[in-house]
C-alpha cells in the first residue's frame, strides 16, 4: 500500500519473494534434502534414505516427540486460563491501568528465554517448591515463555467484543457466571484458539530454557534435535526437525480454521 507506481511493486516483490527465497525457503530445503540423505559431502547427497524418518517414529525420538505435545499442550492450556482470567480481571481497571498491569504479562517475553531457564532453576532446586529434576520445571518454564502471548491475544479478542452485548445481558437479569458462560467465553472462543495455535507453536519449539533444565532420562524434540546435531548426526536432526515443522504446522493450521469458523459461523 506504500508503494504506488508499478515497477516499484514489482521491485519490491521481487525483493520479498528473493529473500524469502534466500531465508527461508532454502534453508527448510537444505534441511529436507539432508533428512534423506545417506551421504552428502558434495554439492548434492550422494544417495537418499527413508531411514531416518523411520527412525523418527520410534525410540527416544519418538518419546521425545510425545514429550513435547504433552508439555506443550498442558503449558499451552495453562497459560490460556491465566491470560484469560487475567484479561478479564484487568477489565474493571481504566484503560491505562490495563497498559499498566498489562506490561507484567508481558515482563519474560522481554526476558532471553536461557535467563528465564537460569533463574526457574535456581528458584526451583530448592525449599518447599522443589523440581529440578522433574517434567514439571520445564511445564513451569514453558509456562513463564508463553503466557504473555495467550495474554495478549485474549486481551485483543476483549477489547473487540462490544460491551453493549454485555450490557444488555445484564439489564435482562443475567447473573454474572451466566453472562460468563454463555455470551464472553463463545464470542473470546476464535481468540482462544489462535491464543491456544500460537502458544503450542512457540512451546513445542523451544530450546534454550529447556535445555537448561530438562530432567535425565527426558527430552523434548527441540532438545533431542540439538543432541544429534551435536554429535554430528545432521541427518537424524534433520528428519526429527521436519516431523517438528510439520507437527507444528499441522496443529496451527487445524486450529487456525477452527477459529475462523467459529469468527464466521
Amino acid at each position: 500500500m506504500l508503494v504506488w507506481s508499478r515497477n516499484a511493486r514489482r521491485l519490491t516483490s521481487a525483493a520479498a519473494v528473493t529473500l524469502f527465497t534466500l531465508f527461508f525457503l532454502l534453508p527448510l530445503l537444505v534441511i529436507l534434502l539432508s533428512s534423506f540423505s545417506q551421504q552428502w559431502n558434495g554439492f548434492l547427497p550422494s544417495g537418499f534414505t527413508v531411514d531416518h524418518f523411520i527412525n523418527a517414529f520410534r525410540g527416544a525420538a519418538w518419546d521425545a516427540l510425545f514429550s513435547s505435545l504433552v508439555v506443550g499442550f498442558a503449558a499451552s492450556l495453562f497459560a490460556l486460563f491465566c491470560g484469560c482470567w487475567a484479561a478479564l480481571a484487568l477489565r474493571q481497571y481504566s484503560v491505562q491501568w490495563q497498559k499498566r498491569l498489562g506490561v507484567i504479562f508481558f515482563l519474560p517475553s522481554a526476558v532471553p528465554s536461557v535467563s528465564v531457564g537460569l533463574g526457574i532453576l535456581v528458584a526451583f532446586s530448592q525449599g518447599p517448591l522443589q523440581m529440578n529434576g522433574t517434567v514439571w520445571i520445564v511445564m513451569v518454564a514453558h509456562f513463564v515463555l508463553i503466557s504473555a502471548f495467550s495474554f495478549s491475544n485474549l486481551s485483543t479478542g476483549l477489547a473487540r467484543i462490544s460491551a453493549d452485548i454485555e450490557n444488555v445481558a445484564s439489564s435482562l437479569g443475567a447473573s454474572p457466571a451466566y453472562r460468563l458462560r454463555h455470551i464472553t467465553l463463545p464470542l473470546l472462543m476464535p481468540w482462544m484458539l489462535s491464543a491456544l495455535a500460537l502458544s503450542l507453536s512457540l512451546s513445542m519449539g523451544e530450546l534454550g530454557a529447556t535445555v537448561m533444565i530438562y530432567p535425565p532420562g527426558w527430552t523434548t524434540l527441540p532438545v533431542a534435535i540439538f543432541s544429534l546435531t551435536d554429535r554430528g548426526s545432521i541427518a537424524d536432526g534433520s528428519a526429527l526437525t521436519i516431523v517438528l515443522v510439520a507437527v507444528i504446522l499441522w496443529l496451527t493450521v487445524k486450529l487456525e480454521r477452527l477459529a475462523q469458523r467459529l469468527s464466521n459461523p
